[in-house]
Parts: C-alpha cells; sequence; structure tokens
C-alpha cells in the first residue's frame, strides 16, 4: 500500500492531495491566484494533521513537473524535495498536461464527450496568445509532444480533418474565439489539481520511476527571463 503525497504548483491553483494506492484520502486546494509560497507548506500541514497520519508514513512523494510558471514550480519542487530529503522518500514527477489529460479521458462519459476519433489537448496559460500544451489519444499516450504555441486561427487544422478535438485548462478559454472549428470542444471545468496526479504517481511509484532528488529540475520548457522595469531606473550621469 503506497502512501503518496501529490503537489500541484504549476498554475495560479495551489492544489495538494494525500493518496493511498490510487484512491483520494483528502484534497486541499486554492484556486485564487499565485499565493503558492504562503499556502504550499501550510496545506501539506494540514492534510496530514486533519487525517491524523505522521509524514514519515508518506512512501513518496509527486510533484507536477512542468510546464508552467517558473516561481509556482520552483516553490512546489523545492517543497517536495525537502521532504523527501527530510524522509528519505523517492521523488515522482507529473507531467501537469498528462494530469489534465488522464482526468478528461477517464471522466469522458461525465463530461459528454463523444467515443470516436477523439483527441485531448490540455493548455496552460503562457501568456498573450500563448499556450503550454501538447496532444493526447484516448490511451493518455502523448500524440504531439509537448510544445509552447502562439495560437491564431490555423492552429490545430491539421488535426481537425479527421478528429475531434477536446480543450482545457486555464489556457482555453482565451483559445474559444481564434479555434473557431466544429470539431473543436472545449471544457470549462478542468484545471490543474494534485487530485488529478494520483493514479499516475501510484503508477510511477508501481514501476519506481523516481526522480533523482539532488538534481531533479522541474521542465520550464521556456527560459526564465528577468526584465528591467521601465520606469524608476537610474539615468545615466
Amino acid at each position: 500500500m503506497a502512501l503518496i503525497l501529490n503537489i500541484e504548483s504549476s498554475t495560479e491553483v495551489c492544489s495538494v492531495t494525500l493518496s493511498r494506492d490510487g484512491e483520494i484520502l483528502e484534497t486541499i486546494e486554492d484556486l485564487t491566484g499565485q499565493n503558492h509560497s504562503k499556502l504550499l507548506t501550510v496545506f501539506i500541514e494540514q492534510i496530514f494533521r486533519e487525517l491524523n497520519i505522521p509524514m514519515n508514513s508518506l512512501d513518496a512523494v509527486a510533484v507536477s513537473g512542468g510546464p508552467g510558471s517558473y516561481t509556482g514550480l520552483r516553490i512546489g519542487v523545492a517543497s517536495a524535495k525537502g521532504i523527501c530529503y527530510a524522509l528519505n522518500k523517492p521523488l515522482i514527477a507529473i507531467t501537469s498536461l498528462a494530469a489534465m489529460a488522464h482526468h478528461a479521458i477517464t471522466n469522458s462519459q461525465q463530461y459528454h464527450l463523444p467515443g470516436d476519433n477523439l483527441l485531448f489537448c490540455p493548455m496552460i496559460d503562457a501568456r498573450r496568445m500563448e499556450v503550454y500544451t501538447a496532444i493526447f489519444d484516448r490511451d493518455v499516450k502523448m500524440v504531439r509532444e509537448i510544445k509552447a504555441d502562439i495560437i491564431d486561427s490555423e492552429s490545430f487544422q491539421s488535426f481537425f480533418a479527421e478528429n475531434k478535438m477536446v480543450f482545457f485548462g486555464n489556457g482555453a478559454d482565451k483559445c474559444k474565439g481564434i479555434i473557431a472549428h466544429p470539431n473543436a470542444i472545449f471544457l470549462d471545468s478542468i484545471k490543474t489539481s494534485a487530485a488529478y496526479m494520483n493514479e499516475l504517481s501510484q503508477d510511477a511509484f508501481a514501476k519506481k520511476e523516481f526522480q533523482d532528488v539532488a538534481y531533479y529540475e522541474p521542465f520550464y520548457l521556456k527560459d526564465f527571463v528577468a526584465t528591467v522595469p521601465t520606469k524608476n531606473v537610474f539615468k545615466r550621469l
């Protein structure tokens, strides 16, 4: 019986789930914005306290591995590594897009999705008209790798010829008016969540697909760029 702490911090959602053998024991999350530095460790402590389970009972820690917010991912990974170091537990990384896709696919009937020729396209907002995305089939197999896409009227046209596509995630809303095709389906209610990670993390644990705690880095996809403010900058004398 594997007891796994799942941490999701790749977007504005700060989410923690404790699961045993793929079954969720409890989830705590906040959807209000980038408050991960204040809330994440509080949520982790709270979930163990409320369930009255000692943290050293953990078998592993799973963390969202990106892509997504640079700051959010760093906070999540740092917290996960800290627990793994302290308790000598293995670290598991779950791609945020795959976790969302797995949820949408396994709940297709709940979302009233058609059965044939269906592809799943989770999207994470990357600002302006850019999104982090990948494409999955019904077996949660990635049929197009993770990319940072700038969305325009031509996006995904080659897939629409033979497939219906389901778009979801916090990057999908801004694409509704641009991806105007009868084979495009948008789901509004799916965002990143640690609750979507539990089955994937249990599978990774069973297969011993662990990360090196010392050297693991999340998949940022794009380099972090520090910008210089345009105001209050010292002028050259």
